[in-house]
């Protein structure tokens, strides 16, 4: 059994939230004007997991989501498509077999958005995405195991769900909306991240707040911290009210700030939404367009 207490202080978990939120700050407020270019912009559209995630979805409005993607090249023919669609893992068949744009499909999982169900349905839900061409399966952390401080059960629910997940990448939802503290998301970034994590994400979306800032912060400084110690590099994903323009820039620029330009590709980064696609456009081209 692995002690992860001693784990967890071998990173040096103290920190103060003052601190994280100004630090944060600073560096935004220094830094975020220089990335509000074009290039950027794109390289952020680049980076966006196209997401429907609503009570109504449907064959038809998948399937109206896959062939936007599929012609967006004929539409867009200056841009990079974006990187991955992202929907229930039930829809996973339909976009695998419809997508034609060479990018991921990635299903969420494993009792999205709450966590809240037997590890047999979790294993079972996760493998038959995985079956039905899922390329990326994203998952929630048990919340409300890890705030108890059952780090063992939480480390071996995700190595199980890594394990399931075969080929396909594994991206861990911390929501780091319901750790109250800086200390709580970074222990459980750790622990996705030595579970077998290949991206860590901010949020499901599912509730208040969703992705902030300083989350990212804390985020993006963990997986540095763990890349120095094993050599082994896990992406970033900030995901949950992510609409405009602006919050694109403020991710890419603590991304880039903390983690450097090789992490800024979506192999390595991604940003989770739905709304984000029209609104870089529009910002592109400089004027309001309304394709997805």
């Amino acid at each position: 059994m692995k002690d992860f207490n001693v784990f967890f202080q071998s990173y040096g978990v103290t920190l103060n939230d003052v601190e994280v939120a100004s630090q944060t700050a600073r560096l935004l407020s220094e830094k975020t004007s220089e990335n509000k270019t074009i290039e950027v912009y794109k390289r952020c559209f680049n980076s966006i997991d196209l997401t429907s995630l609503n009570s109504t979805d449907n064959v038809t409005n998948i399937r109206s989501m896959v062939e936007k993607v599929n012609t967006f090249a004929d539409h867009f023919s200056d841009m990079p498509s974006v990187a991955a669609v992202c929907v229930y893992p039930n829809f996973s068949e339909i976009v695998h077999k419809e997508l034609t744009a060479p990018i991921g499909v990635a299903a969420v999982s494993a009792g999205f958005p709450s966590s809240q169900t037997f590890i047999e349905i979790k294993v079972a839900e996760t493998a038959l995405a995985v079956h039905d061409g899922a390329s990326e399966i994203d998952v929630v952390i048990s919340v409300g195991s890890f705030l108890h401080g059952l780090y063992e059960d939480v480390f071996e629910e995700l190595s199980e769900l890594k394990a399931a997940c075969r080929d396909a990448h594994l991206k861990v939802i911390l929501e780091t909306g319901a750790l109250k503290h800086a200390v709580e998301i970074k222990k459980a970034s750790l622990l996705a991240m030595e579970a077998g994590a290949d991206f860590i994400k901010t949020s499901t979306g599912k509730m208040n707040p969703a992705a902030t800032p300083e989350a990212a912060y804390v985020m993006c400084n963990v997986i540095s911290e763990y890349y120095k110690k094993t050599g082994r590099k896990v992406g970033f994903k900030a995901a949950g009210g992510i609409a405009t323009s602006a919050d694109a820039v403020n991710y890419y620029t603590i991304v880039k700030e903390i983690l450097g330009e090789e992490w800024l590709n979506n192999g390595l980064f991604r940003l989770g939404a739905s709304r984000l696609a029209n609104n870089l456009l529009t910002s592109i081209y400089g004027k309001e367009i309304t394709y997805f």
